[in-house]
């Protein structure tokens, strides 16, 4: 397709695509934002381990079922539920339903910092 360039501020979803999927990293401090995310499309029984950031997280599920854990509570969010982790807390999400869960993770940070606790 031969699109017209995006004006300042706007990103094409494919340069900011993660491997071949339609997964993607939104890095606000590459792009002039105060927030980043991260759009996943996962398939059952997919999702990123336990880690933790030094600053809020906030999950919108748009499809299907997250099964998040946070802390010391799991719990499901299904599409149209918003839940949020505060800053240090161990936390992940885990595809708990049947079909694709696609799902959007915003960082409260214009950079992305990630430790999973496997590295600590």
């Amino acid at each position: 397709m031969n699109r017209t360039p995006f004006p300042d501020g706007v990103v094409a979803a494919e340069d900011i695509r993660l491997g071949s999927g339609r997964s993607r990293k939104f890095v606000g401090a590459e792009h002039g934002a105060d927030v980043s995310y991260f759009y996943v499309e996962n398939q059952p029984g997919e999702g990123p381990g336990l880690h933790w950031h030094p600053y809020s997280e906030t999950w919108v599920v748009l499809e299907g079922v997250a099964r998040i854990t946070r802390g010391q509570e799991t719990f499901d969010a299904v599409a149209g539920d918003t839940a949020t982790v505060a800053a240090r807390v161990p936390h992940g999400f885990v595809n708990a339903g049947t079909g694709v869960l696609r799902i959007l993770c915003i960082h409260a940070s214009a950079i992305m910092i990630q430790t999973f606790l496997d590295e600590d």
